[in-house]
């Protein structure tokens, strides 16, 4: 066996040593037909010793070499099925003279076998063929399309190869008449059909994951790549293929199963990661990581890039389990379940060993025709037709049984009433899962938690869209401040002509959170009042809240015990006569397939009619049996019919049946009730959140519009006084009337001017600080000027002057203090088009954005732990709709 650098196994052909078939063959013609036969079937018996000498051939690796080996197996797998039932080649039934096949062992060279066996020669074929076409699969270049829809097909094509050595008894019979080599034994195809199940799957799971399709599907298909390959190692492990491989090729083996089974517990920890179900994360991946370093322990001598590739598989989940673990820590603070809690994971088997059937098909071949009547080939087909015929019908009757058998019990509510009787009660199966997915969404019980989000994120709103409301009235105040001590020479415009729109927007804002916080009240008052009828969804296990069967309180003879065990024993009976009939249709298909009258209709004398009527008698105790059973199960269900009548009256079972389907309603109404609670808290969130980004950008656009009314307010102080110093006619005059213009009563409410000019402006704090306020610190902006504005440009200013936006000693005003809200790094700069929408299109918290470059820093106010969109996004949500 060898194996290639992306880590597949192909099969090496078994070798032969040359054997003669033309000189036996034709000698056994001349002698039980004649001598003109024997001349005529020449020309065939040239082409088989023909098809056999190539076959002796060693093939070439490349891949027309290969194509043209498989066409030469499937050729001469075809000529021995005409040889095989004209020719009594075995051991027993010498016949053919000094014809004898050897075969070498494929795994172990050294060991041969020498038989004179038809079956020994047929399944060395087909495990020749087998190896040819996993060698096909190998040589295909799998990173194309192209390329693994060949060798997917072509691994599918082994595995039906060595389906149909085990399966058609080939295996077996050369076994029987003496193969001594452990290759072509039932156990070994059986354990190289699922080997290259495993690698065409493993082909679709590479083709699955080049096209980006999602985790759970990813995992299924990882998951039966990796049960293939434990079914591999199984049959590996045990005997006759336990001492027989080498160790590295186990190892590969069992390496692959840990491999492919540990990637199906990352793909589906990926899935339950975008599901936030943290636990069950962290808990699929510590089973993976344990199977591939108990793997690895073992292993040895495998591929280099397999290890490889184990090893990358083993780091990614590491990283995401310290991830996941950090998460659970910090914020989820969920349990991690148990390994042995968890359930299985799913598999879906994209493969299946391809039949041969077709391309072994020597029905139009005409090798050795002449020496087999055309009418026993017709009578064949006619008595498999009357086979087939047998088997559908009774196949019918015991599936029509099984029916009955359903409907009928369904209609008793059997065995449902006496389950419950002994407390095993169930709910419907559709039900069941509703009440499932309640419970593990936190059930009725995690509902305030989810209300309590929806309050801190009403809070956090109302404080940001305050604080924003603050910003604009202080910037306001102070503009009229300036306006009175200027007068007429204040000429920028008023603040609430610039901030009309935003200011409508505001309120907006407002008047959405208060019909926002009148849902939030209406949902409160529903989950309050529909909590008694919900509380039964919390109950664990749900099935305890279900009515069951009791006992009557006063019995005159006391038979309930013998009434409830006759009918038990009934069921029992009943379920018996189900798996009979099982057992009975796989005894007919076991018969079908063993069925080969083909030796006795070549060497039989008389009508064909006698022979069929003979050989379908061996069907008839089976048919028989079927029917027996079919009549006892009426006789039985008309028994438990009567048992049952008598059950339920001393059990008062319609009562029961009341209560239950009353109890079936009101845990339907309960998980009703639920979804629609839990959708509208979900709207809530997701509008909140949604509204909180919208908030936080116009404080942005306020916070820039501020500091460039600042910059604006300076430069017009510098104008103002430069055109008063131009009045003065002498510098005492000039500081004189300056310091009347700028200066304020002595109250002391107003600010002192700045020093003369000669100062650069970056090293001066702002002017215009309102009375009694204090500068605060701001940040910088792009070196752009809003569109709202056209501040004055500052009269004779000098030309060394920094340019507008320029950083200064002292941060402008408008800036956010340390710990204040600041918008993300990643915002693009304010566009100031204060009257867009007030709902952003759409928003996805920082968990489903893997890719964003850095986090964003945190604002003051908590952040809600729930910040996954609901089901229904804001702008189509009638709860929550702004009005």
């Amino acid at each position: 066996m060898s194996s290639a650098a992306n880590v597949m196994l192909a099969i090496h052909e078994k070798r032969t040593t040359p054997t003669d078939l033309y000189r036996p063959l034709r000698l056994y013609i001349a002698s039980a037909y004649s001598e003109r036969e024997a001349a005529a079937a020449d020309d065939d018996l040239a082409a088989v010793r023909d098809l056999r000498a190539d076959v002796e051939q060693p093939s070439l690796p490349d891949p027309s070499s290969l194509e043209r080996r498989r066409d030469a197996l499937l050729a001469y797998a075809r000529a021995l099925s005409l040889v095989e039932p004209r020719f009594p080649i075995s051991s027993d039934r010498a016949h053919v003279h000094s014809l004898a096949f050897t075969w070498h062992d494929a795994f172990k060279t050294g060991k041969k076998a020498s038989v004179a066996s038809i079956h020994l020669e047929k399944a060395a074929v087909l495990f020749n063929l087998a190896a040819v076409y996993s060698q096909i699969a190998l040589a295909a270049d799998r990173a194309t399309d192209v390329g693994i829809r060949t060798a997917c097909g072509s691994f599918q094509s082994a595995a039906g190869a060595f389906a149909w050595m085990r399966e058609s008894g080939v295996a077996a019979k050369a076994v029987a008449a003496g193969a001594t080599t452990v290759d072509v034994t039932p156990e070994c195809a059986a354990m190289l059909e699922k080997l290259m199940l495993a690698q065409a799957q493993e082909c679709f799971f590479e083709k699955v994951i080049a096209g980006g399709k999602p985790p759970t599907l990813c995992s299924k298909v990882a998951r039966q790549v990796g049960i293939f390959y434990e079914e591999a190692y199984a049959a590996l492990s045990a005997a006759p293929l336990s001492q027989h491989f080498d160790k590295t090729w186990v190892s590969h083996v069992q390496l692959k199963a840990a491999q492919f089974y540990a990637d199906a517990c990352y793909r589906c920890s990926l899935d339950l990661h975008e599901k936030e179900e943290i636990a069950q994360e962290i808990a699929r991946l510590k089973i993976g990581i344990s199977a591939l370093a108990d793997a690895k322990k073992v292993a040895r001598g495998v591929a280099a890039p397999l290890l490889d590739s184990v090893n990358k598989l083993e780091s990614n989940m590491k990283t995401n389990l310290e991830r996941a673990m950090k998460e659970n820590d910090r914020v989820y603070l969920m349990r991690v379940p148990d390994a042995s809690s968890l359930g299985a994971l799913p598999a879906a088997s994209l493969v299946k060993p391809t039949s041969l059937a077709e391309v072994l098909d020597a029905s139009k071949e005409r090798l050795f025709s002449s020496l087999v009547p055309d009418g026993s080939m017709k009578a064949l087909s006619k008595y498999t037709e009357m086979v087939d015929n047998i088997i559908r019908t009774q196949a019918e009757k015991l599936q029509q049984a099984s029916e009955i058998t359903r409907v009928r019990l369904k209609e008793m509510d059997l065995p449902d009433s006496i389950l419950s009787l002994e407390g095993n009660i169930t709910l419907p199966l559709d039900l069941k899962e509703d009440v499932e997915a309640v419970q593990i969404s936190g059930g009725p019980a995690g509902l305030e938690a989810e209300l309590q989000q929806l309050r801190d994120l009403s809070r956090v709103n109302q404080e940001l869209l305050v604080q924003t409301e603050e910003m604009l009235q202080k910037e306001a105040n102070e503009d009229a401040q300036f306006r009175t001590q200027f007068g007429s020479r204040w000429t920028r415009p008023q603040s609430s002509t610039l901030t009309k729109n935003i200011q409508d927007r505001l309120n907006l804002f407002a008047s959405n959170l208060k019909t926002a916080g009148d849902s939030d009240s209406q949902i409160e008052r529903g989950l309050k009042e529909s909590y008694p009828l919900m509380s039964i969804l919390d109950r664990r296990p749900i099935e305890s809240a279900l009515p069951s069967i009791s006992r009557p309180i006063m019995s005159l003879d006391g038979n309930e015990d013998a009434i409830v065990g006759a009918l038990k024993q009934s069921l029992r009976q009943l379920e018996s006569l189900g798996a009979q009939r099982a057992g009975l249709e796989d005894m007919l298909k076991e018969m079908k397939r063993k069925d080969d009258i083909l030796p006795k209709l070549m060497a039989g004398v008389g009508s064909h009619d006698d022979l069929f009527k003979k050989e379908i008698s061996k069907y008839d105790p089976v048919c028989a049996e079927i029917a027996d059973n079919i009549v006892a199960q009426e006789q039985l269900l008309l028994q438990i019919q009567a048992q049952n009548e008598q059950f339920a009256a001393v059990f008062n079972l319609e009562d029961y049946k009341v209560a239950r389907e009353r109890c079936y309603k009101q845990i339907a109404a309960a998980v009703a009730k639920y979804r629609d609670i839990k959708k509208n808290i979900n709207e809530g969130l997701n509008f909140y959140v949604t509204l909180q980004e919208a908030i936080g950008k116009i404080k942005q656009q306020c916070s820039d519009f501020i500091m460039t009314r600042n910059i604006q307010c300076r430069e017009m102080i510098e104008d103002v006084q430069k055109k008063l110093a131009g009045f003065s006619f002498s510098s005492s005059s000039s500081q004189a009337s300056m310091q009347r213009n700028t200066s304020v009563p002595p109250d002391q409410n107003s600010p002192s001017p700045p020093p003369p000019s000669s100062h650069a402006p970056h090293a001066q704090g702002p002017y215009g600080v309102p009375p009694g306020g204090d500068s605060r610190p701001g940040y910088s902006q792009p070196e752009q000027r809003p569109a709202y504005s056209q501040p004055y440009p500052p009269y004779g200013a000098p030309p060394q002057q920094p340019p507008y936006g320029a950083p200064s000693q002292q941060p402008p005003y408008g800036a956010p203090h340390p710990g204040h809200y600041q918008q993300p790094p990643h915002q693009q700069p304010p566009n100031h088009d204060y009257g867009q929408q007030a709902y952003p299109g759409g928003w996805r918290g920082q968990y489903y954005n893997p890719h964003q470059p850095q986090p964003q820093p945190q604002p003051p106010y908590p952040q809600p732990p729930y910040n996954a969109q609901g089901s229904y996004p804001p702008h189509q949500s009638s709860y929550y709709r702004p009005q």
